[in-house]
């Protein structure tokens, strides 16, 4: 089948809950198209965001890198791409960066000229602009050279994109939802407090999550609306299907929905199927919550952006839950799917209830299982 027929699919997700089904859908004669979060603000993401004003790139080169994976790229450019540097003395990773951005290191000799030329050209931009006391520990080297490439190209996160992907083959696409720098995610709970920031969502404490969360919101620095990556746009304008989660619902998968034009557009392609993918655990950002209040929270968020009298879902998949009571997993609870079905009819989504667990990762999709699912459904 020629690659323009082939069926695509956009995939709204966080970074390492939807990894199986990414590598899944590789192996698929399907076009994939990632939309990832641009709020992230922990890990080594935090840093360079907050040192340099640029957005932050870790979700968008962990995506890339999972890309690579499942379509079986594994060359010298990838393995530079998927390096981490030293956790050790601060001075190690000091030494361990320079290896790589002087050119050095075995990975970058034995490259062809100019793709390793390419490589020290944006590692040098960024080592030019992050600054001496940079502290490089644990920090990882693509996150340096998408960075690097968003500097060396007027700050077009776009174009730095279409750069690191052509460097690494990679053919799947890979978007943040926004190509604003600055935007910050936001939560009130149940109980009103106010919670600032992606990365302490996730991490809620025990009293906190028991609590719940009652809304989220995303702002740029200015106040302003979040406006849509025009990449975005134009791929769910050519979208067969609109696929949600799975992740972190309240931080990698809601969200997308506030930002201004997502909706819309997803409401203008009358032909793709939407499809709400719900997570086999509950998690510190859902205790308490069935995949039925998840629908119910996202599709209230795609009224007030612009769905109108357009359902929000086609279909629903979640995992098949027989118990009579909550079995869990570690310090999670399995999501419930009691009142999916007449939540389902309600909304006028298709609900699709299976075995989608991993028999080997208990709390995981097995995404062969999902992609054949998703794959079902494609008009």
């Amino acid at each position: 089948m020629a690659e323009g027929r082939r069926p695509h699919i956009v995939l709204f997700s966080g970074g390492s809950a939807c990894r199986s089904i990414n590598l899944a859908l590789c192996s698929l004669p399907v076009r994939l198209t990632r939309v990832v979060p641009a709020w992230d603000s922990g890990g080594s993401s935090k840093v360079i965001r907050e040192s340099l004003g640029v957005l932050a790139v870790g979700d968008i080169r962990q995506a890339l890198m999972t890309m690579a994976h499942g379509e079986g790229r594994a060359g010298d450019v990838v393995k530079v791409c998927n390096a981490r540097m030293t956790s050790g003395a601060e001075q190690d990773a000091r030494t361990e960066f320079a290896l790589y951005a002087e050119g050095r290191h075995p990975l970058l000799e034995r490259m062809e000229p100019g793709l390793r030329g390419a490589i020290l050209n944006y590692l040098r931009t960024f080592r030019a602009a992050i600054g001496p006391d940079f502290d490089f520990r644990n920090g990882s080297i693509g996150n340096f050279i998408l960075t690097g490439a968003h500097l060396a190209h007027n700050s077009d996160i776009n174009t730095a994109i279409f750069v690191f992907r052509k460097l690494c083959e990679v053919a799947g696409h890979v978007w943040p939802s926004t190509a604003v720098n600055d935007v910050a995610l936001s939560a009130v709970l149940n109980d009103g407090t106010r919670i600032e920031g992606q990365h302490r969502l996730t991490a809620l404490g025990d009293a906190d999550s028991a609590t719940g969360v009652r809304e989220i919101a995303l702002s740029a620095g200015d106040g302003a609306a979040v406006p849509a990556n025009e990449a975005v746009i134009e791929s769910l304008e050519s979208a067969d299907a609109i696929v949600f989660g799975p992740g972190s619902f309240f931080t990698s998968v809601l969200p997308h929905f506030l930002v201004d034009g997502i909706v819309p557009a997803i409401v203008r392609n009358v032909h793709a199927r939407r499809v709400f993918l719900g997570n086999i655990l509950q998690c510190r950002e859902t205790r308490g919550m069935d995949v039925a209040r998840m629908v119910e929270v996202a599709a209230s968020v795609w009224q007030a952006q612009g769905g109108a009298d357009v359902r929000p879902f086609t279909h629903v998949l979640a995992n098949r839950q027989i118990l009579p009571f909550e079995k869990t997993a570690g310090s999670f609870a399995y999501l419930g799917t009691e009142a999916l079905e007449a939540t389902g009819a309600r909304l006028g989504a298709e609900v699709v209830i299976g075995e989608f667990e991993d028999p080997w990762q208990r709390g995981h999709h097995d995404g062969r299982v999902l992609a054949d699912a998703l794959s079902a459904l494609l008009p």
